[in-house]
């Protein structure tokens, strides 16, 4: 039998991609995917291991979970949620027609736009949980927390590109609702 991997170990898997190894149990290692979500893998099935966190013997604390993924979460901060386009727009193009007529238009794919809008989201989230990890005031976080929501309001226009509900912008309004 392998060495088993503590959590917060990163590691790479053949089909699901790189993730974080959040719980050890005797059914399997509970890895968080940065591509597709929650796994449970076999404690013996080979995993290239990108950085190994030893294992401690000891109960983990959920506080310790969470601080510890916390910090991978930050060292993984650049990588995004795989959110898919929605299927009417996969292959088209925005196109910027200028006002006069001495220039020319801008053609972009649709894909590569929606990507940055995906990225803006991503991490105006960043931000948000950089926020509420601070040490600010809560009346600061506040007003923070409301400039963010804001900011996604005016996002929300976008909402049409994405194929899921659950990856939208959400605004002002809609959270009022919730």
């Amino acid at each position: 039998m392998s060495k088993i991997l503590g959590i917060g170990s990163r590691i790479r898997h053949a089909d699901y991609g790189d993730g974080v190894i959040v719980n050890v149990k005797s059914s399997g290692y509970h890895i968080t995917f940065m591509q597709s979500g929650m796994k449970v893998i076999k404690l013996d099935f080979p995993l290239e291991i990108i950085e190994e966190v030893e294992r401690d013997n000891d109960l983990v604390s959920l506080l310790d979970v969470e601080m510890s993924l916390s910090k991978i979460l930050q060292k993984w901060s650049d990588f995004t949620e795989n959110v898919p386009l929605g299927d009417k727009w996969k292959g088209g193009k925005i196109i910027l027609k200028p006002g006069r007529q001495d220039l020319s238009n801008k053609e972009m794919p649709i894909d590569a736009f929606f990507h940055k809008i995906v990225m803006v989201r991503d991490r105006l989230r960043v931000m948000e949980q950089r926020i509420n990890s601070s040490n600010l005031e809560d009346e600061e976080k506040v007003n923070l927390q409301q400039y963010i929501t804001k900011i996604y309001g005016t996002l929300t226009s976008f909402n049409v590109l994405f194929k899921h509900q659950e990856h939208i912008f959400v605004g002002e309004k809609a959270m009022a609702e919730a």
